[in-house]
C-alpha cells in the first residue's frame, strides 16, 4: 500500500459541556484565543468553538447548553484519548503549577521525562492535560523530532533506558556537524 503522507495535526475536536465552560478554560486559563464559532455542520443543535493553541492550528470544542459539566476523570480504556499535551516555554512552565492552582486546578507537580519536563492536570470536564517543555532547542534547520530521533539512536547504542541530557547534547552536536559537513568531534 502506498502511504498517505500527513503534514501535521490539522485540528483536534473534543466534546465539551456548555459554551462558557469551554471559553473559561481554553481561552482564560490556557490563553488560547477563540478564533471563531459556528454551528456544528453535522448537528446544528451543537455549537462548534475554534481555539488557537499557539501554532496556528486548531483545538475545537463541540458545546451545548444542555450538557452538564462533569469533572470526573474520563475513561482510560483502549481506544480512548489518554491526554493532550501542549508545548510551553520554560518561562511559562515554571509558572504553570502556581497559575493552575490559583485557577482552581490541581497538578501532578513537575515530572522529569528526560528530554522534557511535564506537568499534568485535568480540565473542567475530566480530560487529562499535559504542559510539556523541551529541555533543548534544536539546531538551526532541524526540528525537535530530528534531535529526538538522533538522541534515540545514541541512547539505544549506549543501552540506556531513556533519552537524557547527554544523548540530547550528542544528538545536537551530530546534527550540527552534518549540516556543516564536519564530524561530530569537530574534525
Amino acid at each position: 500500500m502506498t502511504v498517505i503522507q500527513t503534514q501535521g495535526v490539522h485540528h483536534i475536536t473534543l466534546n465539551g459541556a456548555d459554551r462558557q465552560t469551554s471559553i473559561d478554560f481554553w481561552e482564560v486559563v490556557l490563553g488560547m484565543p477563540l478564533v471563531f464559532e459556528q454551528p456544528n455542520l453535522d448537528d446544528h443543535s451543537v455549537n462548534h468553538l475554534y481555539f488557537d493553541p499557539g501554532d496556528g492550528r486548531l483545538i475545537t470544542i463541540f458545546t451545548s447548553e444542555d450538557r452538564p459539566r462533569d469533572a470526573r476523570p474520563n475513561p482510560n480504556g483502549i481506544g480512548n484519548l489518554h491526554h493532550l499535551a501542549f508545548i510551553v516555554s520554560r518561562a511559562a512552565y515554571t509558572q504553570a503549577s502556581e497559575r493552575l492552582s490559583a485557577a482552581g486546578f490541581g497538578t501532578s507537580g513537575e515530572i522529569d521525562r528526560g528530554f522534557m519536563d511535564s506537568l499534568y492536570f485535568r480540565d473542567p470536564l475530566g480530560q487529562l492535560m499535559e504542559l510539556a517543555c523541551y529541555k533543548f532547542e534544536p539546531p538551526s534547520g532541524s526540528t525537535h523530532a530530528d534531535v529526538l530521533r538522533e538522541a534515540h539512536t545514541i541512547r539505544v547504542a549506549a543501552g540506556d533506558l531513556n533519552i537524557a541530557d547527554a544523548h540530547l547534547a550528542d544528538a545536537i552536536a551530530a546534527l550540527t556537524a552534518r549540516r556543516s559537513g564536519r564530524s561530530a568531534d569537530g574534525a
